[in-house]
């Protein structure tokens, strides 16, 4: 709980934003807002304005830390890499905040920090052009598709029969290895990476050239 002679108007974004990140935005009224940091309603008001200009600049910070996403490694491949695996742990960190942003039709230029990140790794690999925009795409498409997915499977009622049900030496079509591994929960993280590698390999290489290598 935050002091009263303590408030200030990022205390009060920060106590939002992690009302929504935890609940959902339906969770985010001024009351309760106010009860999270041991305030009057009124002083929120003072710092933030009203609730919809409230919900305003909490679009606005998380299209702000979307656009920090910085580029690490010592090739373009590994650079992209990052900003891949960036991206989608920023997207999974703050689900609900997200899609205020989509609601808000800003989802595009949420985006656009992490793409202009792509595009130099993609210049720096030696694509120019529509292969440059590709492989750009095809990266972002993989984060935002791979999260969904996630979420939806974290959201998804458990199921029955279940894969260790299903995934048996017989229609694994005789590899026992092969069911084991679809039995076993996926290791995501692993998963995700190798996605990433795997199109980077493929799209991120310049014609003759050596490209993201």
């Amino acid at each position: 709980m935050v002091v009263k002679d303590a408030l200030s108007r990022n205390a009060v974004l920060d106590a939002a934003a992690e009302l929504v990140r935890a609940h959902g935005p339906g969770a985010l009224t001024m009351r309760r807002l106010a009860a999270e940091l041991g305030c009057a309603v009124t002083a929120i008001y003072w710092h933030v304005g009203n609730r919809e200009a409230l919900l305003d600049e909490l679009v606005a910070r998380t299209v702000r830390e979307l656009g920090e996403i910085r580029a690490e490694g010592g090739t373009p491949a590994e650079r992209a890499e990052s900003v891949a695996l960036a991206l989608r742990r920023k997207l999974r960190a703050r689900p609900h905040l997200i899609a205020l942003v989509h609601e808000r039709g800003l989802t595009e230029l949420m985006m656009l920090p992490a793409q202009r990140a792509l595009v130099h790794e993609a210049h720096a690999a030696g694509l120019r052009g529509a292969a440059a925009a590709e492989a750009v795409r095809a990266l972002q498409f993989q984060v935002v598709g791979f999260v969904l997915v996630e979420r939806n499977r974290e959201r998804a009622p458990e199921q029955h029969p279940g894969e260790p049900d299903l995934w048996t030496t017989e229609t694994a079509e005789q590899d026992p290895e092969l069911a084991g591994s679809f039995a076993a929960a996926p290791d995501l993280d692993a998963l995700f990476r190798a996605m990433v590698r795997g199109i980077v390999a493929s799209l991120w290489r310049a014609p003759g050239g050596s490209g993201a290598a």
